[in-house]
């Protein structure tokens, strides 16, 4: 059995099991000791995820509205200007994120569209934030050049476990995602890597998920734990509900099996209430998308996160230097910024 905090690789199904196994309160109360060892328990890491390239994927993943496979009523964009995209980028510096992701609906990025792609980063950088991107598959060249450039993470959820994958994904295999977070890996870039709960997936493929991720050679510095996000038109829009207090013992288990990684609150936050929130934070996340869309689904409207935070006396994770003065300028004038309904909307209407 793990030590209180211990980074592991070897996490068998049987352990993994045991711990959601553990009663619900047991469960909560070792996943929140753990955290306490590494992070803040009263700190959020706040990142901004824009669409740079929306719709048109050939990929066929079940859960996705952006898949040329179905017809989900979602408007195409081509590949966002890089003015466009730094232009989003300082307006979320100005609302508190610390990260800007940018995130193409690709199966691969070609030749082309690098160098575009490559002066996003180089700009996002400069302005003093953290960068993401998560543009599908990467060659290893294209991860030494995105890493060149100055990205700092990079995201490839394996989304589900290998049992499972084929179900959701025939476009391109389990294997494929590994490999694409071995070129990361190589390239010297972080690794933000998670899945999505709620797919009509069983326990054991929740756990399978977590023991890939966990059993990496080295943990990702950030895992995604998503709540399905039901669209219209695609083949999971009838998908049964995931019972929510299961949801929280996936993150609880997941700051239990990966102690240094950030466990962040993504897609499917908007169907939250701020109780399951304020529960997912108790279990072990600290880290989420901050605005009012995450690609092409809804996202908790950021004067609403803003309000949540306070009322739990949870802090934006500070990586930006600013002054007390400052931050509370920038929250009060974030506050005021609700009215006009233009922030991060354009790359995903």
């Amino acid at each position: 059995m793990q030590t209180m905090g211990e980074v592991r690789h070897d996490w068998t199904e049987s352990e993994v099991r045991a711990l959601f196994k553990l009663p619900f309160n047991d469960l909560l109360f070792r996943a929140q000791s753990i955290h306490r060892q590494h992070f803040d328990p009263n700190e959020v890491q706040v990142s901004t995820l824009l669409s740079i390239k929306t719709g048109s994927c050939p990929e066929d993943c079940k859960y996705c509205p952006q898949s040329a496979h179905y017809d989900t009523g979602l408007e195409k964009q081509r590949l966002m200007e890089v003015e466009a995209v730094l232009a989003k980028a300082r307006q979320a510096k100005e609302a508190g994120s610390t990260r800007f992701c940018m995130g193409a609906a690709w199966k691969h990025p070609t030749e082309r569209d690098m160098p575009y792609v490559l002066e996003m980063v180089k700009g996002v950088k400069e302005m003093g934030l953290e960068t993401c991107m998560t543009l599908g598959m990467l060659k290893e060249s294209q991860a030494q050049e995105l890493a060149e450039a100055g990205l700092d993470y990079y995201n490839h959820n394996l989304d589900t476990s290998p049992e499972f994958y084929d179900k959701i994904i025939t476009t391109r295999t389990y294997q494929d995602r590994l490999d694409t977070l071995g070129h990361v890996r190589d390239a010297g870039m972080k690794i933000c890597s998670g899945g999505i709960l709620g797919m009509g997936e069983t326990a054991k493929d929740r756990i399978g998920l977590l023991r890939q991720l966990a059993n990496l050679p080295q943990q990702p510095e950030s895992v995604p734990i998503n709540m399905l996000v039901k669209v219209e038109g695609t083949p999971l829009e009838n998908v049964e509900d995931l019972d929510p207090l299961e949801f929280i013992r996936n993150i609880a288990v997941a700051r239990i099996m990966m102690p240094k990684s950030h466990v962040r609150l993504s897609a499917g936050r908007e169907q939250m209430s701020d109780e399951l929130q304020a529960m997912a934070f108790f279990a072990g996340a600290n880290s989420v998308f901050y605005g009012e869309c995450l690609l092409t689904t809804p996202n908790p409207e950021t004067h609403r996160d803003i309000q949540l935070f306070k009322r739990l006396g949870i802090n934006m994770e500070q990586r930006i230097e600013a002054s007390d003065a400052e931050q509370e300028q920038t929250i009060n004038r974030d506050l005021q910024a609700q009215q006009d309904n233009a922030l991060f909307y354009e790359a995903a209407n």
